[in-house]
C-alpha cells in the first residue's frame, strides 16, 4: 500500500489538489485508491465533497495507475490528459471526515489512449461513476 507521504511520486499533481490518500492495488487494468476527505479540501462545500471532486479523485486514480506502472518499469511517469468524460452520474455526495473507495478498470487500451471506467463508493454504496477517455504523453 502506498500512502498520502509519498502519492505524488505517482501523479502531477500536488497539494491543495490531491485527491488519493492511499493506493490500495494496482494492476494491469485496475486500481484501487482511498481518500480521506478533509474539511478543507478545495472540493468540500457546506461539508460534502461536490461533483468535481469525485471526478477529479476518478482521474487521478487513473493517473496513479499510469505512474505505479511506469515507476514498476523504471521509466518516468508520463503525463495524461482527460479527453472526454461521458455517462458521468453522480448519485451522492460524502461528507467530510470519511472516506471513499475509487476503482479504475480499463476497458480499451490503443496507442496512448486509455478508455477507463472509474467508481467511487463509500462502505459499498455507489456514489459516483463515469467513464473518461485519457491520453498520455510518451515523450522523453
Amino acid at each position: 500500500m502506498i500512502n498520502n507521504e509519498n502519492i505524488t511520486e505517482y501523479i502531477p499533481q500536488r497539494p491543495p489538489i490531491v485527491m488519493i490518500s492511499r493506493l490500495l492495488e494496482a494492476g494491469e487494468k485496475n486500481i484501487r485508491t482511498e481518500l480521506d476527505i478533509a474539511e478543507d479540501n478545495v472540493f468540500v462545500e457546506d461539508g460534502r465533497l461536490m461533483a468535481p471532486g469525485l471526478v477529479e479523485n476518478i482521474a487521478q486514480t487513473a493517473a496513479a495507475r499510469i505512474g505505479y506502472l511506469a515507476k514498476q518499469q523504471n521509466v518516468p511517469v508520463p503525463l495524461g490528459f482527460i479527453g472526454a468524460i461521458q455517462h458521468l452520474e453522480i448519485l451522492g455526495h460524502p461528507a467530510a471526515a470519511t472516506t471513499v473507495q475509487t476503482e479504475i478498470i480499463i476497458e480499451h487500451e490503443v496507442f496512448n489512449a486509455t478508455v477507463v471506467k472509474g467508481t467511487v463508493k463509500q462502505d459499498g454504496k455507489l456514489l459516483a461513476q463515469c467513464e473518461m477517455k485519457i491520453f498520455v504523453s510518451r515523450n522523453k
